[in-house]
C-alpha cells in the first residue's frame, strides 16, 4: 500500500514539471496490447470500466480510481462492459529521480480516493490550460496539478480511516479557521481544502461540532472582536477589518445579532462618533468549540 503522506511530501517539496494533460474516450471492448510507457503519469478514470495490466499486475479501473505508472512499463488494457471508457492522463517529470533508487514514483500503483466532482472539474481546467504559454500559464498548470493531487490524496486518507471523515479532519478544519478567521472564508474553500464537497463537509462539520462551518466562522470572529473591545479603545473600523469584515456597518449588524447586553460604548468611525451601545461582549456561544 502506498504511503499517502510520503507521496504528498514528494509533490509538496520536489522539483517537477507537468508535461501534458490528455482526455481520451475508448470504445467498448477495445483492447490494447504491449504498449510501453515513456513518461511518469497518472490515469484518472471518469466513466466506464477497464482492466489494465502493468508489468503483469492487473488493476480494475472504475470512476474514482487513479493509476500511476512510470517510464518503461508494459501495459495491456481492455475496456469492460458495454459503455465507453473515459479517462484523463496527466504526465509529469520529477527532477533528479534517478538519484533515489526505489523511488515510489518509479513504481506502478493504484489510488482509491473515490469519485469526487471537484477532481473532475480540476481535470477539465487542467486539460484546457495545459499548453498555455508564459510563466503565468505554467504557474497555473502547476497550481491545478497540486490541487488535483491534494484532492486525491486527502480522499485516500479519508477512505483509509473509514467511510466518513475522522474527527481529526474536522479538528484540522477548525484549526485552519482559527488561524485564518481574519481572511475571506467560504464554504466552498473550506470544503476543497479538506477534500470534500461543500454538502459533505458541512454535514460532517455539523455532525462533530454541532455548528455549520460558516456559523462557526462568524461566532469565532465575534469572540475575537469581543476581546478587542475589552482590551482597548479601538475604532470599530479597525476591529472589523481585524476579524475579517471590510464593512464596519455590516460587522456591527453581525455583532449585534450574535451577542447580548453590552454596556454603552462609543467609538470613532470615519471621523464620526458611532454609538455601539447595543453591541455586546457577553456571547451566547462559548469560545471553546469541542468536538463531541
Amino acid at each position: 500500500m502506498i504511503d499517502v503522506d510520503k507521496l504528498a511530501e514528494i509533490f509538496a517539496s520536489g522539483s517537477y514539471d507537468v508535461e501534458g494533460a490528455y482526455r481520451l474516450v475508448i470504445q467498448p471492448k477495445s483492447i490494447l496490447r504491449e504498449f510501453r510507457t515513456e513518461r511518469h503519469g497518472f490515469l484518472f478514470t471518469i466513466r466506464g470500466e477497464a482492466r489494465l495490466c502493468v508489468n503483469g499486475t492487473a488493476y480494475e479501473l472504475h470512476p474514482g480510481t487513479v493509476l500511476h505508472a512510470a517510464p518503461g512499463m508494459q501495459l495491456d488494457s481492455q475496456v469492460l462492459g458495454k459503455s465507453e471508457y473515459e479517462y484523463y492522463l496527466l504526465f509529469y517529470r520529477l527532477d533528479k529521480l534517478g538519484e533515489n533508487s526505489g523511488h515510489v514514483c518509479d513504481s506502478h500503483f493504484k489510488l482509491e480516493p473515490g469519485a469526487n466532482p471537484r477532481v473532475i472539474e480540476l481535470l477539465i481546467m487542467m486539460h484546457q490550460n495545459a499548453y498555455t504559454l508564459g510563466g503565468i500559464g505554467k504557474l497555473r498548470v502547476k497550481e491545478l496539478f497540486l490541487s488535483i493531487m491534494h484532492q486525491v490524496l486527502v480522499g485516500c486518507r479519508h477512505r483509509e480511516s473509514g467511510c466518513s471523515p475522522s474527527k481529526r479532519v474536522i479538528e484540522e478544519a477548525i484549526a485552519y479557521i482559527n488561524r485564518h478567521y481574519m481572511n475571506p472564508l467560504t464554504l466552498d474553500e473550506l470544503a476543497e481544502l479538506h477534500g470534500m464537497s461543500p454538502k459533505r463537509f458541512s454535514y460532517y462539520f455539523h455532525k462533530y461540532t454541532g455548528f455549520r462551518p460558516i456559523d462557526y466562522v462568524i461566532h469565532y470572529r465575534m469572540e475575537r472582536a469581543s476581546e478587542l473591545l475589552k482590551v482597548g479603545n479601538f475604532p470599530i473600523s479597525d476591529i472589523a477589518v481585524s476579524v475579517g469584515y471590510a464593512n464596519p456597518l455590516y460587522f456591527s449588524r453581525v455583532f449585534k445579532k450574535n451577542s447580548v447586553c453590552l454596556p454603552p460604548l462609543t467609538y470613532q468611525l470615519d471621523n464620526d462618533a458611532y454609538d455601539i451601545r447595543d453591541l455586546c461582549i457577553c456571547f451566547c456561544f462559548s469560545s471553546c468549540y469541542t468536538i463531541h
